[in-house]
């Protein structure tokens, strides 16, 4: 059969899949203006292409908080390709200066837009405040990233207390800063590092003693029954939101960005109107520049997927 009329071969591995769908010979001539482009742009040839090329959609963050994102992101996109970064290598993020951060996020974003991305979410607060503003200058692909979710914590309620737990650096940083004092008028948010948390989610350790004795510490000075929200600012913190609901009342909500980053990546594509329709969802994991392969490694990954699970309603 003529390479003219095949079917478009899925290709996952190279450049980016939409590129090849733009290199596509069918899709060429759908684009040129002839008449034969535009007798295949009404049998629907060019939608059909659209359907079937798979984006590859890149998750970054420090370590293994932002499969939080990823895990959320494969039930709203069940038919993309994701690609997983965790910069292990040099977690946590929150306690390192913003230069360092600076030049993790560079090098991450290097690598990535090396594998023909075609999209980045930096599921990854710290990353978010101090580096995005950099990558979004630098390269010409969408870029997501995370943001506290304040403003959607004040909403549930609007007269109790919100409390925003996150690392030191996105506490101390001045995007924070801003977004509270844009959405915060009647100053109902409080802020809290847990650095701790990074570290116990690295080590898998979600609902330990140690891990509530840590939370029930932390959060003594707080009346908590006085607040309404508790926003998870660092994604390595939703793996605790069981261990969290044993130390605090039930009346406070937890809230995450997950959600809205995700909103926000489907918001962009389907603008490009590059969603695929069809096709089997894969993930492929690297940790600092190194896929991950190892089995160990994978069911390392597996685990944490699992917690994800079990917390996912709370």
């Amino acid at each position: 059969m003529s390479e003219w009329f095949k079917e478009p071969v899925l290709k996952t591995g190279d450049a980016a899949t939409h590129r090849g769908f733009e290199s596509h010979p069918l899709r060429q001539i759908a684009n040129s203006g002839a008449a034969c482009g535009r007798l295949l742009l009404l049998l629907g040839w060019n939608d059909f292409l659209k359907g079937v090329f798979r984006l590859k959609i890149a998750f970054f963050d420090s370590g293994m908080g932002g499969l939080s994102v990823l895990h959320h992101a494969r039930r709203v996109l069940p038919h993309e390709e994701f690609l997983f970064y965790a910069d292990e290598a040099h977690v946590p993020y929150g306690t390192k200066t913003r230069a360092e951060v600076e030049a993790f996020v560079a090098e991450a974003f290097a690598f990535l837009v090396g594998r023909g991305v075609d999209a980045i979410v930096v599921a990854c607060n710290t990353a978010t405040s101090v580096a995005v503003p950099a990558m979004r200058a630098r390269y010409d692909l969408p870029i997501i990233g995370m943001e506290p979710a304040a403003k959607k914590a004040l909403a549930l309620d609007g007269s109790r207390r919100v409390l925003v737990v996150a690392t030191p650096i996105t506490i101390a940083g001045a995007k924070l800063e801003t977004l509270i004092e844009r959405v915060d008028k009647e100053h109902l948010v409080d802020r809290l590092a847990l650095p701790e948390l990074v570290t116990f989610a690295e080590r898998q350790e979600f609902d330990s003693p140690a891990v509530r004795a840590y939370l029930q510490r932390e959060l003594a000075p707080y009346p908590l029954e006085a607040y309404s929200a508790i926003v998870l600012g660092c994604t390595h913190f939703n793996y605790f939101k069981a261990a969290l609901r044993e130390v605090v009342p039930p009346s406070v909500r937890f809230v995450d960005g997950n959600e809205g980053t995700v909103n926000e990546l489907v918001r962009r594509l389907r603008e490009r109107g590059e969603l695929a329709q069809a096709g089997t969802s894969a993930t492929t994991y690297y940790y600092s520049g190194r896929r991950v392969t190892a089995p160990q490694e994978l069911a390392r990954i597996e685990r944490y997927l699992r917690q994800l699970d079990r917390v996912y309603a709370l």
